[in-house]
């Protein structure tokens, strides 16, 4: 039997209470390089940020490029360093101050798919899916409702064994040689889960990595990744926000994330990402005045929370997908308030991740704009409601806390000892 079919999936010690903040390298600073990045880990420390992930750092494909920088997301070689944003002794350097500060950082890594003038194109056809008449192609996906065509990227073809033998090693290159723990892997669930868990025993072996799905399969949490992507959560708040579903089906949420889910599983909970900033909504479209409500949530309810680079200063425009449009820090507005969030986090080993943390209750309410729950583990628990509405909102006195009025779109926290 394969090594990897027989392994033991264990996390990260240091994940167990940890977040992340995703990093656009190209937007977060004017200059959109390593270095400029860098100077802005000092402050990212300060509002307790653990886990940073940076979004591709691979050099872009020429041919069939979108727009006038490509997408992150079409490598061109998996073994280099993007020039734009600097230097393989920059990127290590970045890393060992990540490491000082006593963070921890992943990159973003494209395994389905790379650009059309990717060095394998060349050097490895074989390892690519072709047309009836043997030529490469446009990637193809079948999204469930339509076809997408994506024509700056050429799909890789898992059957070929040598394939998995090339990647992995592409993998292992970026551990052994500039000290990263793990990846986020991009559209991880159309490349084969046996894949994944080979690879993950084999960055293993080099040191604990952590390992995010883009996907949301629960077989990935197998023996393969630590954490997958939570967009029924996010579906269902742009539900709530926009009045199509009330506080009251997070309940059936949460009772059908736990049933499909292993227990030690981490979910990534969010109010953004690039994905959903650049193509669907910024914080203030979707959320406006309700964001901190749903901040909240997706901080406290089981799973580890997200911060998208951006969003500490109210991310209110969609940062372009092809082209520089540097974030406007502005003053910051939020860090305070992800501060507190975080380090309630971290304190209070009822919200930590996966079989880290406390079972979650849902408390009893009859009034649709109200969500109130409670985290417990051991003699701790805290208690967390949440007013999803526009308009003030009174909870009577019951067992749990005293009656408690609540502004739009506002929360309390109670901890007990």
């Amino acid at each position: 039997m394969k090594d990897y079919l027989k392994q033991e999936f264990k996390h990260a010690e240091w994940s167990k209470n940890a977040d992340i903040y995703e990093v656009n390298l190209r937007q977060f600073t004017p200059d959109g390089t390593i270095k400029a990045f860098e100077q802005h880990l000092p402050r990212l420390k300060d509002m307790g940020v653990d886990i940073l992930w940076l979004m591709p750092i691979q050099p872009i494909g020429l041919k069939n490029r979108k727009g006038g920088l490509g997408s992150n997301y079409s490598v061109q070689n998996y073994m280099t360093v993007n020039p734009e944003f600097g230097t393989l002794e920059d990127f290590k350097h970045l890393v060992k101050e990540i490491h000082k500060l006593g963070m921890y950082v992943i990159i973003d890594w494209v395994a389905n798919h790379t650009s059309w003038d990717n060095v394998w194109v060349t050097e490895h056809p074989e390892w690519y899916k072709k047309n009836e008449r043997g030529e490469i192609h446009d990637y193809i996906y079948d999204n469930g409702k339509e076809l997408e065509y994506w024509t700056d990227v050429v799909g890789l073809d898992y059957k070929q064994p040598t394939l998995w033998d090339g990647m992995i090693e592409a993998l292992t290159y970026w551990v052994k040689e500039t000290d990263i723990d793990g990846y986020r892997c991009d559209v991880a669930g159309l490349v084969p889960t046996a894949f994944w868990e080979r690879a993950r025993l084999e960055l293993d072996n080099i040191k604990p990595v952590f390992m995010l799905a883009e996907w949301s399969d629960p077989e990935l949490h197998n023996k393969a990744f630590d954490m997958t992507y939570d967009w029924d959560l996010y579906d269902l708040m742009s539900d709530i926000v926009k009045g199509k579903k009330t506080a009251l089906d997070i309940q059936k949420y949460i009772e059908q994330s736990q049933v499909r889910f292993p227990n030690d599983a981490y979910r990534m909970l969010f109010t953004s990402n690039h994905d959903k900033n650049a193509w669907e909504a910024t914080d203030t479209e979707l959320f406006g005045q309700s964001f901190k409500a749903f901040a909240v949530l997706a901080a406290t309810l089981p799973g580890m929370p997200l911060i998208y680079g951006g969003q500490e200063s109210v991310l209110d425009k969609r940062l372009a997908f092809f082209e520089k449009d540097i974030i406007d820090w502005k003053n910051f507005e939020y860090s305070d308030f992800y501060r507190e969030l975080l380090q309630l986090k971290k304190n209070n080993p009822e919200l930590w991740n996966g079989q880290y943390g406390g079972e979650i209750n849902v408390l009893e309410q009859t009034n649709q704009s109200i969500f109130a729950f409670t985290r417990t583990k051991d003699k701790n628990q805290i208690i967390i409601v949440i007013n999803f509405s526009d308009k003030c909102q009174r909870i009577e006195k019951n067992s749990n806390f005293e009656e408690i009025v609540l502004d739009p779109w506002s929360f309390e926290i109670i901890n007990i000892k």
